[in-house]
C-alpha cells in the first residue's frame, strides 16, 4: 500500500496530521481516516479476530466489517475506516497479548477442532464444579476492546425532530427523491451516514465526469431550499411504530417523526467464501476504489481481481490507471457474458484473462503473497484438477451485491428473492415506505434518479403536496430497469475440504464447516442456524454474511432460498453507544445546605435517591464507634418534610397511616408507615404534633415528592377536608446528633430542657440551638440517645459548625450513610426501598405492632386483614453468622438442598460487619415457617459455596432499647 503522489477528494495534503497506532508514529492528512491513514503508511494488519486471533486487514472501507475495530484512547471499537484522524490521537489494537504482529492468543487456532459451531453449549456444563472456572476463562475471553470504568462520562445529548419527508440515504437516489420532495413543498430530512452526499459516485467516477455533474446539480439545488435539511454523518438506527425514527449522530440520539419515509440504503458488497478468505491482502472491490478515489492510497503493488459481473472490470481498470499491476483478472462468467468496455483494453495490455474461472485460496502467511484459482465446470462447480498459482500482494474481490433492507424490513416492508440477481429485493411496502435505488435493485444511474424522484413525488403527494406523479414516468422508469444488464452475483460453489478455513462470518470466526455442522445436528431453520452458531450475530449484524450462510443452508438442505428464509433484523440497523442511547444526562441531583462542608472536611460521597450525601468521612468504624461511645452529627437534610395544617389532619392521618393518630398530643411525635390501598408499605417516617392545627411529617430520602402527590391525591379525593399540605424538604436542613454524650453538647448552646422527664424520647420541642430557630425530634434510629434538629437551610452551616464546634471536648465525629447503616442494623431497624419492594407488606416486614386493625378504616386494611388471618408466607428477618464465617453480600441467595438439588428459598437485604458487637449480622427473607423459628439454621449461597446462617428476632443491639430513652 501507499500514498499516490496526487488524488483524493477527502484529503488535504496541505494539511499534515500525525498520530500513533500501537506506539507507532504515523503521518496523514487533514480529512483522512484512520483506516486510510493506515494504508498508506503500509499497514495491512489492522486487528484480529475475535474467536482464532487470526490477522485481519481493511476489507469493506465502508464501516460494516469488523475488520477495522480499533482503541481509541478509553473508546472500545472504533470503525478506523470512518473514523477521521486527529492530531496527535493514540491508537491502538484490541483483543491481543502481548502485540498485534505476536498475539498469542492465536495459539487457538490449533484448538479449532475442539470448538465447532455450538461447543460452548456442550462443553461447559460437566462436572458442574468447574462452572466458576469456565465462566472465569470466557469472561475474560469474551469482548473486543476494553472499558476502562473511571472514564468520565462523556456528552450526549437528545433532540426531537418533526417532518413530512425523511429520506434515508444521500446517494444519487436519496438525492433525488429529496430533490422531488422538496421542490412539491414538503419538508425534507436527508439522512446520510457518510462525511459526504454521493452514495457510490463518490468513489466510482472522476469529479469531471458528468453522471457525477448532474448529481453535484440536484445537490447544490437541495443546498437553496428552505425546507431541506441534510444530516451528514447521521446513522439510522431503527424505524419503530407510530412511523418514527431513531438516528444518532455525534454523541446526539435524534428522534425523527415523520410523515413518509424513503429509504435509499444503498447495496453492500459481499465477500466470496474461498479458503483464507480473511488474510490481510483480501479486500472488496469498492473498498480499493474508496482508498483511490478518496483518499489517494493504492492497496496494493500487484492485484488479482476475481468478478462475477463488470464491476470488477472497473476496478481493474481503475488499478491499472494507478499504476498497480493487475495480475490477473478472473471472472467466473463466460467471455459472452461480459459486457464490459474494459475487456478489449486490458486484454491489449497484456493483463491475463481467465473466464470461467473463481478463486480456491489465498496464500500467504500473515497476508496475501499469491492465490489458487481453478475453472468453473458445469453446474456451478470448481474443477480443482485446474488449479493455478497467481502471485499478488492484492486480491480483490467484487462478485456481487447485497441490497441494505435492514430499514426497509424494520419499517413494515417485505422482500423476495430475485434468482436472477442473487439478490433480496423489495416487494411489498406499506403506504408511508418508499424503496430506491440500489436498496431496489436499480443499478443504472439515470434509473437511479428517475426512481428517487418518482418516490419524492409520490411521498410528499401522500401528504398532500402536489399533484399524483406522471404515469408517463413511471412507465420511462420501468423501461430503464428493464434494459439494465443484470448484475450477477456469483453462485459458485467452491469445493469444501481444502486445507485452511473459508469464513462465513468475519466478526464470530464462524466457518462454513461450522454452518455445515450446524446444519447436520438439525439446526436447518435460518432462525436457528443463527443463534446456534452465531453467524450474523456480530458487529456487522449479518451485513457481510446473512446472505452467504442463507446460500449455504439452501444449498445442503435441498431447499430454494425463499424457502430458507431469512432471519429477522432488529434495531439497532447501525453501531450506536450506549452513552448516546441514554441521552442527556436528564436525572436532577439535589444538594445538602452543607453539602460543600462535607466536601471540604473529607467526605466521601454517594447518590441516596436524588440526594448526593456523605458516605463516610474516611474511617466508618470510627464514626460508629463515636456513636456509640461518645457522639456523632449527621446531615439528614434529605428527609423529606411536609407540614400539615387544619383540623382535618388527624382523621387523614389516621387514613394514610397504618397506626393510630388522634390522640397524639401537641409536643408529641411517632414513627408511622404508609402503605398503598394493597396493602404495600411505601414509605416511613416520623409525624410531629408540633401546634394545635399543625403537624411536621418527615418521609425517607426517596419518598419525599411521591409521598407529598400521594398525600394530594387522597387530599383531593375527599380524605382533607380542611387539610393544606406543603413539601418544605428544601426550605428545612436537618442533622442528628446522637450518642450517649448527646445532652452534655446541646446543653451549652440552647435554654430547652433536654432532662429526660421534660424531654422525653419520641418528644419534640421548638427553641434556639447556638442562636438558631429549631425545631428538635427526640427519636432513635440510631440506637443511642439523639436529637433531630430541623431548621431553615439558610442556618444549616451555623448550627452544624456550632455543634461541631461544642461538641470537639466530648470527642464529636461527623459520621455518614455507612455508619448510620450498621447503626440502624445493629437495632434491626429497616429501610423502606432497601430491605422492603413492591410486594412488601407491614405484617411480613415484622411491624405487625404498627398494624392497628381495630381501626374503622386505612389504606390496605383488606389485605392487611387477609394476612394477618392467615399468616404471611414469607417474613422478614434478622440473621447472625457464626464466628469465622464469610459475609454475605446484600442480594445474595439463601439456599435449600443438597449441592446437586438446590431451592432458592430467600436473599440478604442487608449485611454488615458489626464493629460493635464483633459480629457479622444482617436482614433477611426467609419463608415464614422458617423465618419464625428464632435460632433455626438456613444456607446462604456465597461464590459456590454454602454459609451457614441463624435467624435472629429484635435488636441485635441494646433489644430493651434502654440507651435510647436515658
Amino acid at each position: 500500500m501507499r500514498r499516490l503522489p496526487e488524488g483524493g477528494t477527502r484529503i488535504d495534503r496541505s494539511s499534515d496530521l500525525q498520530f500513533s497506532f500501537d506506539g507507532r508514529k504515523l503521518n496523514a492528512h487533514k480529512g483522512d481516516t484512520i483506516g486510510s491513514a493506515l494504508a498508506a503508511a503500509g499497514v495491512r494488519v489492522v486487528s484480529r479476530s475475535f474467536k482464532y486471533h487470526r490477522p485481519r486487514g481493511l476489507l469493506c472501507c465502508s464501516g460494516h466489517c469488523p475488520n477495522c475495530l480499533v482503541q481509541i484512547g478509553d473508546e472500545p471499537n472504533v470503525r478506523s475506516c470512518m473514523r477521521p484522524v486527529e492530531e496527535g490521537m493514540q491508537v491502538s489494537s484490541q483483543n491481543v497479548w502481548p502485540s498485534l504482529r505476536f498475539d498469542l492468543l492465536s495459539l487457538s487456532r490449533f484448538a479449532s477442532r475442539f470448538m465447532p459451531a455450538g461447543f460452548y453449549y456442550k462443553t461447559f456444563i460437566r462436572p458442574k464444579w468447574l462452572w466458576p472456572f469456565y465462566e472465569h476463562v470466557l469472561r475474560n475471553a469474551a469482548g473486543l476492546g476494553l472499558v476502562d470504568p473511571k472514564t468520565p462520562r462523556g456528552r450526549y445529548d437528545k433532540r426531537y425532530l418533526h417532518t413530512d419527508v425523511v429520506v434515508a440515504g444521500g446517494g444519487p437516489a436519496g438525492i433525488s427523491a429529496a430533490h422531488a420532495a422538496g421542490a412539491r413543498g414538503a419538508s425534507v430530512l436527508l439522512v446520510d451516514e457518510n462525511a459526504e452526499l454521493g452514495g457510490h459516485l463518490r468513489f466510482t467516477s472522476s469529479t469531471s465526469d458528468p453522471k457525477r455533474a448532474v448529481v453535484q446539480r440536484l445537490r447544490s439545488e437541495l443546498d437553496q431550499m428552505q425546507n431541506v435539511h441534510v444530516l451528514a454523518n447521521t446513522s439510522i438506527l431503527g424505524w419503530y411504530r407510530h412511523n418514527w425514527l431513531a438516528a444518532e449522530t455525534d454523541n446526539r440520539l435524534l428522534k425523527i417523526r415523520m410523515g413518509s419515509l424513503v429509504a435509499a440504503t444503498g447495496a453492500f458488497e459481499r465477500p466470496l467464501q474461498f479458503d483464507n478468505n480473511d488474510l490481510p491482502g483480501v479486500m472488496l472491490g469498492g473498498a480499493v476504489l474508496r482508498l483511490r478515489h478518496q483518499f489517494g492510497v493504492v492497496a496494493g503493488t500487484r492485484a488479482l481481481v476475481v468478478t462475477a459481473n463488470d464491476d470488477g472490470w472497473e476496478v481493474a481498470a481503475d488499478l491499472r490507471a494507478a499504476g498497480v499491476e493487475v495480475a490477473a483478472i478472473v471472472d467466473e462468467r463466460t467471455a459472452s457474458a461480459c459486457a464490459s468496455p474494459h475487456t478489449v483494453s486490458l486484454a491489449d495490455e497484456g493483463v491475463p484473462i481467465y473466464f470461467q474461472h473463481t478463486v480456491l485460496k489465498a496464500i500467504g502467511a500473515g497476508e496475501v503473497t499469491a492465490a489458487m484459482i481453478a475453472q468453473v465446470a458445469k453446474g456451478d462447480e470448481v474443477d480443482k484438477t485446474t488449479c493455478k498459482r497467481i502471485n499478488c500482494d492484492l486480491l480483490v474481490i467484487s462478485v456481487g451485491w447485497t441490497p441494505d433492507t435492514d430499514l426497509t424490513h424494520l419499517a413494515g416492508g417485505k422482500t423476495r428473492y430475485e434468482s436472477d440477481r442473487a439478490e433480496m429485493l423489495p416487494t411489498e411496502l406499506p403506504a408511508h415506505l418508499h424503496v430506491v435505488g440500489r436498496a431496489a435493485g436499480t443499478h443504472g444511474l439515470e434509473a437511479q434518479l428517475l426512481e428517487g424522484a418518482i418516490a419524492g413525488q409520490t411521498a410528499a403527494h401522500g401528504l398532500g403536496f402536489g399533484a399524483r406523479t406522471d404515469a408517463g414516468r413511471v412507465a420511462e422508469l420501468r423501461q430503464l430497469k428493464s434494459q439494465e444488464s443484470k448484475r450477477s452475483s456469483s453462485r459458485v460453489s467452491v469445493p469444501a475440504g481444502m486445507a485452511k478455513k473459508r469464513f462465513v462470518c468475519l466478526c464470530e470466526d464462524v466457518t462454513e464447516e461450522d454452518i455445515l455442522s450446524t446444519i447436520a445436528e438439525g439446526y436447518d431453520s435460518m432462525q436457528l442456524l443463527k443463534r446456534y452458531s452465531t453467524v450474523s450475530m456480530g458487529p456487522c449484524q449479518g451485513k457481510m454474511c446473512s446472505m452467504a450462510a442463507i446460500q449455504i443452508c439452501a444449498r445442503e438442505t435441498g431447499r430454494s432460498i425463499p424457502d430458507t428464509g431469512t432471519t429477522t433484523s432488529r434495531p439497532p440497523a447501525a453501531p450506536v453507544s450506549l452513552g448516546a442511547l441514554a441521552g442527556q444526562e436528564m436525572e436532577p441531583v439535589q444538594l445538602s445546605p452543607l453539602h460543600a462542608w462535607h466536601l471540604m472536611n473529607g467526605g466521601k460521597t454517594m447518590v441516596a435517591g436524588r440526594w448526593i450525601r456523605a458516605e463516610h468521612y474516611g474511617d466508618p468504624v470510627a464514626e460508629i464507634k463515636a456513636v456509640r461511645e461518645a457522639v456523632g452529627l449527621i446531615d439528614v437534610s434529605s428527609l423529606g418534610k411536609l407540614r400539615l395544617t387544619g383540623s382535618g389532619v388527624p382523621d387523614l392521618l389516621q387514613r394514610v397511616y397504618i397506626n393510630k393518630w388522634r390522640k397524639l398530643g401537641v409536643g408529641q411525635s411517632r414513627y408511622g408507615v404508609m402503605c398503598n390501598d394493597e396493602g404495600i408499605v411505601l414509605d416511613d417516617g416520623v409525624c410531629a404534633h408540633v401546634g394545635e392545627d399543625e403537624w411536621y411529617m418527615s418521609t425517607t430520602s426517596s419518598g419525599a415528592t411521591g409521598m407529598y402527590d400521594w398525600m394530594q391525591w387522597w387530599i383531593q379525593s375527599g380524605w382533607g377536608e380542611g387539610v393544606h399540605l406543603t413539601n418544605v424538604t428544601e426550605a428545612f436542613a436537618a442533622m442528628n446528633l446522637a450518642g450517649p454524650r448527646t445532652r452534655e453538647v446541646l446543653r451549652d448552646l440552647t435554654d430547652i430542657d433536654l432532662s429526660g422527664d421534660a424531654f422525653p424520647y419520641m418528644a419534640t420541642r421548638n427553641g434556639e440551638v447556638a442562636g438558631v430557630p429549631c425545631r428538635l425530634l427526640r427519636i432513635g434510629f440510631t440506637g443511642e440517645l439523639s436529637y433531630e434538629l430541623h431548621c431553615p437551610s439558610g442556618y444549616a452551616v451555623s448550627l452544624w459548625e456550632a455543634l461541631i464546634a461544642a461538641g470537639q471536648a466530648h470527642g464529636i465525629k461527623a459520621f455518614g450513610v455507612e455508619a448510620q447503616r450498621v447503626l440502624r442494623l445493629e437495632k434491626g431497624h429497616i429501610i423502606v426501598g432497601h430491605d422492603t419492594d413492591g410486594l412488601t407488606d407491614p405484617i411480613m416486614a415484622n411491624m405487625e405492632w404498627a398494624v392497628k386493625l381495630d381501626k374503622t378504616d386505612f389504606l390496605g386494611i383488606r389485605h392487611l386483614s387477609r394476612v394477618a388471618e392467615h399468616g404471611p408466607r414469607d417474613r422478614l428477618v434478622g440473621f447472625k453468622v457464626p464466628a469465622g464465617g464469610a459475609k454475605p453480600e446484600e442480594g445474595m441467595q439463601i439456599v435449600a438442598g443438597d449441592d446437586e438439588q438446590t431451592e432458592v428459598i430467600g436473599w440478604v437485604t442487608s449485611c454488615r460487619m458489626s464493629p460493635t458487637l464483633g459480629e457479622i449480622i444482617g436482614l433477611c427473607w426467609l419463608p415464614s415457617e422458617l423465618g419464625d423459628r428464632a435460632g433455626a439454621e438456613f444456607k446462604i449461597h456465597i461464590d459456590g459455596r454454602s454459609q451457614p446462617a441463624r435467624v435472629w428476632h429484635g435488636a441485635f443491639y441494646d433489644p430493651e432499647g434502654t440507651r435510647l430513652r436515658i
